[in-house]
């Protein structure tokens, strides 16, 4: 059985506030209880880290940790407010994000 929650919030293009708020042994936000004490000494490792190759290679290792151990899988990424009509040419959305990026001076109406 699994249960759906849509109570994360986001910022924009880092791992540490959805790392720390949902995942964190002491967090608030962490609903499900979940805690691994040694992932988040991991947490705290990307979150220094500033070479942003080894980075995401940490994220993607805290992320596979996370997904094997079920602290709370990730169904769906949403793709709100974007315009996805067929006679909208030219909108190009971010790949990592809804909320920046957006260049309207390229979009056109095909009618």
């Amino acid at each position: 059985m699994v249960g759906l929650e849509n109570t994360a919030s986001a910022v924009v293009d880092d791992p540490d506030q959805p790392l720390y708020e949902s995942y964190a042994c002491d967090s608030d936000r962490n609903f499900t209880g979940y805690c691994n004490r040694q992932l988040e000494n991991l947490f705290h490792q990307q979150s220094r880290e500033i070479d942003q190759e080894r980075r995401k290679r940490l994220v993607w290792e805290i992320d596979a940790t996370l997904q094997e151990e079920g602290a709370r899988p990730i169904i769906f990424h949403t793709r709100g407010a974007t315009c996805w009509q067929p006679q909208v040419k030219g909108v190009t959305v971010m790949v990592n994000s809804i909320y920046n990026g957006w260049r309207m001076e390229d979009v056109w109406l095909d009618k």
